[in-house]
């Protein structure tokens, strides 16, 4: 094919300081689920997590968590989003894909430790997170 791209492989890069404080909010906000929207570069598919921002107006409860979008301030910094599920497994839930936000999600399992973190596509499928 004349025109067909290579598609590109990601990888997650998320800084050790921010990931302290994803498990940190996660634990606070336990047994409810939690939500964050994570900053940092995209480049030829490796992106790299260096921030966090708390979404304004965001809710949750035992099963959910969310927030409007509208109210978002516009930052081209913006590249995942990472939540909690407090019960149960990190996989991705057909709500958490339909709810798809940025170039990756982050979901993290109950007990919140270093090893309960993990990257997923918008398809649901895992994607290679490092911390650094």
């Amino acid at each position: 094919m004349l025109f067909k791209k290579k598609k590109l492989e990601r990888q997650v890069s998320l800084q050790k300081k921010v990931l302290d404080s994803i498990l940190s909010y996660c634990q606070m906000k336990h047994p409810n689920e939690c939500i964050l929207i994570l900053k940092g570069k995209s480049k030829q598919g490796q992106i790299l997590i260096d921030g966090l921002v708390i979404p304004p107006f965001n809710y949750s409860g035992p099963t959910f968590a969310g927030f409007p979008h509208s109210f978002l301030p516009f930052d081209m910094s913006y590249v995942a989003i990472v939540h909690s599920h407090p019960s149960g497994t990190a996989d991705p839930s057909v709500t958490d894909l339909h709810n798809f936000f940025g170039l990756v999600s982050l979901i993290v399992q109950s007990p919140y430790e270093d090893d309960d973190i993990f990257a997923w596509d918008s398809n649901g499928d895992s994607i290679n997170l490092a911390i650094t």
